[in-house]
Parts: structure tokens; C-alpha cells; sequence
């Protein structure tokens, strides 16, 4: 797979000519690629035959969030996930082992070598057999790095969806990804017949993408107030004096997890710890020294206190005193806590509403004048049903992190509802649905409570933006979180907010998106 420098040379102007997008962009395509090949005819066949559907190579920096793409795209099309490192792979692991077999050919016996399975066709069955899902991807890393025993065998792998004489299953989508060499020294060019059989997608890192997902996964605001200060920082890799230096999208959300824990646990953040994740010396002591600052701007402000109504004029003129960076990172401490709060409250609405349907059921049930003890029965049976569904789809490693609590909270209210029923002290069906009920309106009522809640919460907010900077930056920082955050946006969509209502028209977010946007770019936001 080595070429002359001429051939590489045209390889390089060949996967230049492709465009360069960002994560996003690279997820909603390989999304709808999977989509369209799993499409099927009237009689369930696929339509694009398996020698057509050419396999996507994800060409990306390391870090950069090719692996976690693909975990979405399984979670949203509830389509199972097999992920390999081709690095470690041997050419006996990937085709299988040999061994001998006799035959008989017109008469006569021979000795014939056949291969066992691959580890990696086996591990798609297994993940069918244990979850039930039929189709899936699978989804090979670092395909540009196999072995040199190996790589003959990918053309026939990528064309034919086969390694040795087994070929993957019906269903499965083969996603690829790798590495530019300027990355990773074990790289291998691919030569034109197999970049032919490619569907290449090259990605490139974009911060304000990245920004979107870490806010949706919760990543530490100091280290989403630092980026938007040092959009620079995101993403590097050069080679200094002292060696190789790079910060990727993967080190920041690790950190961010770690950082957590850290305050939880109460432990001094130094750079050396900072240092286990982001390995640039200037970004390391920059972003200590931020942090420790973000935490000083907690003490300071009090951002429970703030969300409660409860602030002095003192902490308000100190605020409109601060330099911008200061007031940048309050807005974001203040802006994250309540979309927190929003998060949870959208997540207990949409567990309210999944459990009706069961509920109906029962109702239905003990209409009918089904006993309490057969409508225990029943909803357990509802219970183990959504906790199996739940199990199938972590197997398949599509089940995201939002749905796993989504389903362990509503089978854990059905288990409560089944061991209810069961010690009802009375036999009549009404009478036991009666108490499953008041378990629910007691769910609803807790849930209108924090409702209001978050909205007295978004009231002080406004009103503290309001009181402390009027209609300036902060409040278009405000307006514009509410209003792109999808959690948050579904909220006020729902539940009304006057104030974000007022604000939103002042400053005509809608009308003057354009505008606003060069005006966030000047502020660097």
C-alpha cells in the first residue's frame, strides 16, 4: 500500500477535492446513509444491494468525536453498535483461523484448509443474539493503520462485506474511520481501487458544533466559558521544542467529567491533573488559572442565591463592574444552572407521559373487572417488558445515557405500581387501580410544583440580567441560550415566560438572527 511520491501525491489532491465538514454535518450524513441503505422494497428486500452499499470512511483528527457520532446515529435510529480498533487486529483475528477439513471430490479424499469464523463477524451475531436487533453498524476505527498481513483483505471486506468465507450479516452498515498520517505513523495510503469504494468524508473540528453537543451532555461550564473566550484552544496539535502538543474535543469532555468529581469530593485542582488531559503547557496553566478564577466567581456571586430572588445591590454593582470575562462567566453559571433545572423538568414531563399508555391499559383492565392480583400481574409484565427493551438496547450500545434513566425511572414506578397492587388488602380491580393513581397524581402534582418552580427561577434570572445590565450583551446572552437550547426552548414553548417573551421582541431575535450572530462573532462569544 506504499506509493511513489507522484502517486501520493495525487492520492493527497484526490481526498483534498472532497469537502471538509464539520461533526455535525459528518453525523446527519452518515445517519441518512444508513437510513437509505436499510431501506427495503414490498418484499423486504434491501433496495441497494450489498455490493453497492459502499462503506463511509470518516477521515478526522484523533479526538475529535468520530467514535461518539456513531453511538448517537445507533441511539437515534435504534439500530444496534459494534465498534473495533482495527490496530490490534492480526489477519488470523479478523479472517478467523485455519483448519482442516476432509472432502471428497469425485471419488477421491483431500485434506482442504476453511477458516473459523472472524472475531469480528462473530461479535455482530452475538450482539443480535443478546439484544434482538437485527440490524446495526459496524463501525471499524482506524481502518487506514491494519496490519501489513491484513490489508489485501480489505478490498475484498469493503466491496463484499466479507472477511475469509464469511460474509457480515444482512442489515449491518460498515462505517470506517481513521487518521490522516500527519496523526499517526502506523497509517496506511489507501491506493485508488480502494479509496474507490469509499464513501470519504473528511471533518474537521468546529468548535461552535462541539459547544452544542457539550452543552446538551452537560460538560463543565468553566471549561465552556474558557472556549468561548479562547475559541483557539478547542482543538491543536503542533509539534514544539519539548515534543508533540495537542488538545482535542475528547480531552476537554474527560477533563470536564473528572473536574465534577473533583469538587465533589472537595480535591484541589492543580495543573499536573489539568495536565493528564489537555497536553499543551501555555493552554494547561491558562485554563488552572480560568478555573480557579470560576470558582472565586461562585463564591462571590452565589448563583443559588441569584436564581431564589435573594441579591444585593452590593453584588449587582459589583457585577456591572467587572470586566467582561468576569461577566461572561457569570452569565454562564447562572445560564447553566437553569437549564439544568429545565433538563430534569423536560425529562419528568416525558416520564409522565410515557407511563400513560400503561396506566390506560390497567384503567381498561380494571373496568372490565379484572381482580388487583391479575393487574399486578399485568403491570409487571409492563415493568419487565420496558426494563428488557432497556437491557436489548444497551447490548446493542444504542441506548443513550438521557434514555437509560428515562426507562430505569419508568419501570421502577411500574415495579412500585405491581408491589402495591399485590399487598392491596382488598381484591376489587377499581379499588387497586384507584391506588395506582394516586402513586401517579402524586408523580404529577410534584411535577407541577418544580414547574413552577423553574419558572419563579426564570423570572429572578431575567430580572437579575435586567436590574444589573438592562438590554445589553448579557441579556442577548440569556435570550439567545433560551432560545437555541432545545430542552429550554420546548419549556418556554410549553409553560410561557413573560420576561423571555419581552426581551425576545426588544431585541427581535427572530427578525435580526443575521445581525446577531456578527454580533456575537465581534464579542467573540
Amino acid at each position: 500500500m506504499r506509493h511513489s511520491p507522484h502517486l501520493r501525491f495525487c492520492l493527497n489532491e484526490m481526498m483534498g477535492a472532497y469537502n471538509d465538514m464539520n461533526i455535525k454535518d459528518a453525523k446527519n450524513y452518515i445517519k441518512d446513509s444508513v437510513r437509505i441503505y436499510l431501506k427495503k422494497d414490498e418484499e423486504g428486500e434491501y433496495r441497494i444491494p450489498v455490493v453497492r452499499q459502499r462503506p463511509i470512511f470518516l477521515l478526522g483528527a484523533p479526538g475529535i468525536g468520530k467514535t461518539a457520532i456513531m453511538e448517537q446515529i445507533a441511539q437515534e435510529l435504534g439500530i444496534a453498535l459494534v465498534s473495533y480498533s482495527m490496530t490490534h487486529h492480526t489477519r488470523q483475528s479478523a479472517l478467523g483461523l485455519p483448519f482442516i477439513v476432509h472432502k471428497e471430490y469425485e471419488g477421491k479424499s483431500y485434506d482442504v484448509s476453511e477458516y473459523t469464523m472472524s472475531e469480528i463477524i462473530a461479535s455482530i451475531y452475538d450482539v443480535m443474539t443478546e439484544s434482538g436487533i437485527r440490524e446495526g453498524i459496524l463501525f471499524l476505527d482506524e481502518i487506514n493503520c491494519v496490519s501489513e498481513t491484513l490489508a489485501p483483505s480489505m478490498l475484498q471486506f469493503l466491496q463484499y462485506k466479507i472477511f475469509g468465507r464469511h460474509q457480515v450479516p444482512e442489515g449491518w452498515v460498515i462505517v470506517t474511520a481513521g487518521n490522516p498520517p500527519e496523526y499517526n505513523k502506523s497509517v496506511r495510503e489507501f491506493d485508488i481501487v480502494t479509496l474507490d469504494r469509499l464513501k470519504i468524508l473528511k471533518v474537521e473540528a468546529d468548535y461552535a458544533v462541539w459547544r452544542e453537543y457539550a452543552k446538551e451532555r452537560g460538560v463543565h461550564t468553566a471549561i465552556l466559558n474558557y472556549l468561548d473566550m479562547k475559541k483557539e484552544d478547542f482543538y491543536q496539535v503542533e509539534t514544539t521544542v519539548k515534543g508533540r502538543s495537542y488538545i482535542t474535543a475528547r480531552g476537554w469532555e474527560d477533563l470536564s467529567e473528572m473536574l465534577k468529581l473533583y469538587e465533589e469530593e472537595e480535591i484541589p485542582v492543580e495543573e499536573s491533573f489539568v495536565g493528564q488531559y489537555l497536553r499543551n503547557e501555555r493552554v494547561v496553566k491558562e485554563f488552572t488559572a480560568y478555573y480557579d478564577l470560576y470558582r472565586k466567581y461562585q463564591n462571590d456571586y452565589k448563583a443559588e442565591e441569584i436564581l431564589t430572588g435573594i441579591v444585593s445591590e452590593q453584588a449587582k454593582d459589583k457585577a456591572r463592574k467587572a470586566d467582561f470575562d468576569e461577566r461572561l462567566s457569570l452569565m454562564g453559571m447562572l445560564i447553566d444552572r437553569i437549564q439544568q433545572d429545565i433538563r430534569e423538568n423536560m425529562l419528568e414531563s416525558q416520564i409522565l407521559s410515557e407511563l400513560m399508555n400503561p396506566l390506560r391499559a390497567l384503567k381498561a383492565k380494571a373496568e372490565t373487572g379484572e381482580k388487583a392480583q391479575e393487574l399486578a400481574a399485568l403491570v409487571g409484565k409492563q415493568a419487565q417488558g420496558r426494563q428488557k427493551a432497556m437491557e436489548s438496547l444497551q447490548k446493542a450500545g444504542a441506548l443513550s445515557a438521557r434514555d437509560k434513566r428515562l426507562n430505569r425511572t419508568i419501570a421502577g414506578f411500574l415495579f412500585a405500581c405491581e408491589k402495591s397492587l399485590r399487598l392491596s388488602e382488598t381484591e376489587d380491580g377499581m379499588a387497586g387501580f384507584a391506588r395506582v393513581k394516586e402513586q401517579f397524581d402524586a408523580k404529577v402534582a410534584g411535577y407541577k410544583q418544580d414547574t413552577e418552580r423553574v419558572k419563579e427561577r426564570m423570572h429572578f434570572l431575567f430580572q437579575f440580567v435586567e436590574d444589573t445590565f438592562g438590554s445589553g450583551n448579557e441579556m442577548l446572552i440569556l435570550v439567545t441560550e433560551c432560545t437555541v437550547q432545545a430542552d429550554c426552548a420546548k419549556f418556554i414553548a410549553l409553560y410561557g415566560c413573560e420576561d423571555y417573551q419581552r426581551h425576545n421582541e426588544e431585541l427581535m431575535l427572530t427578525e435580526r438572527g443575521s445581525e446577531l450572530s456578527a454580533r456575537i462573532e465581534e464579542l467573540e462569544l
